[in-house]
């Protein structure tokens, strides 16, 4: 294992199919690596994105045949790099789809899955509703895998409200606690940076957030803003509300010093609720 991390969230903007998708995901992560990347981080639904009456329909197919995957396991292979494909859609069960996470390792190959938990069904005004559930079949298993870097716990987008989840992550011992999203512009100004923070200072960890950034084809949009988070809660990279990267060197070494400094994911007690 090794302390320092060149990490990259790649800011890409939500595509209407796989291949412009994978154009312009492919022209950032040659830019991250030119300026010294070993991992690089994509938003959620990152292999396409549409929406139709407030309902997610993302292209989609299965994991084996998917074109973006294939794509992004190429260049981790090529340029020698790990890479966390935020989110893409996976053909799924009764005309379904999944939201799933892939990490690939330097070799191209997918060595973790994650399914996404809680599935974003809101309605922010009259007229701004989003009912995932309709289309996505949610997961059920928390992942946290092993890399050359340390454990990595992983997530998708509106999981970042729960924070259960993330201290579940903690307690295993995961180091980076990734959130891919596509947070939505409404609530990308109110939450995104409040929230981020808050699960970084909570659990001592790093948080690597990559955002889509823009306009998605059938409505709505996506707030930007990739973070890179210390485990003291500092931002250490914005990705700001443009096409581009969120990059910084991190120090790995940080997550246990600061663990040891408050070293809150040991002091849980049981307690007994009373209402009155």
């Amino acid at each position: 294992m090794t302390d320092h991390l060149n990490i990259a969230c790649l800011q890409t903007r939500p595509m209407p199919d796989f291949e412009t998708a994978l154009a312009e995901a492919l022209s950032l992560a040659r830019a991250a690596v030119a300026n010294g990347a070993q991992f690089l981080a994509l938003p959620e639904y990152c292999g396409g994105l549409n929406t139709v009456d407030g309902k997610v329909a993302p292209p989609h197919a299965p994991e084996i045949e998917h074109p973006f995957l294939h794509g992004m396991q190429a260049f981790a292979a090529q340029n020698r790099v790990w890479i966390l494909v935020g989110s893409v859609a996976i053909t799924g069960p009764a005309d379904k789809i999944i939201n799933r996470s892939c990490l690939i390792d330097m070799d191209g190959q997918i060595t973790a899955r994650y399914d996404k938990i809680h599935l974003f069904d809101i309605q922010l005004s009259e007229d701004e509703v989003y009912r995932e559930s309709d289309t996505v079949e949610a997961g059920n298993t928390c992942v946290v895998a092993d890399t050359p870097f340390g454990l990595v716990g992983l997530s998708i987008c509106y999981d970042l409200r729960f924070a259960g989840l993330y201290r579940d992550m903690a307690q295993k011992g995961a180091d980076i606690l990734f959130v891919p999203a596509a947070f939505t512009q409404k609530t990308g100004e109110a939450h995104w940076h409040v929230l981020n923070r808050a699960r970084a200072i909570e659990n001592g960890a790093y948080v690597v957030a990559p955002c889509a950034i823009g306009e998605i084809n059938g409505g709505g949009g996506s707030y930007g803003h990739s973070l890179v988070i210390s485990p003291w809660g500092e931002v250490l990279a914005d990705g700001g509300d443009q096409v581009g990267l969120a990059q910084a060197e991190i120090d790995l070494g940080l997550v246990a010093q600061t663990r040891a400094r408050i070293p809150s994911l040991t002091h849980d007690r049981d307690f007994t609720m009373v209402e009155t």
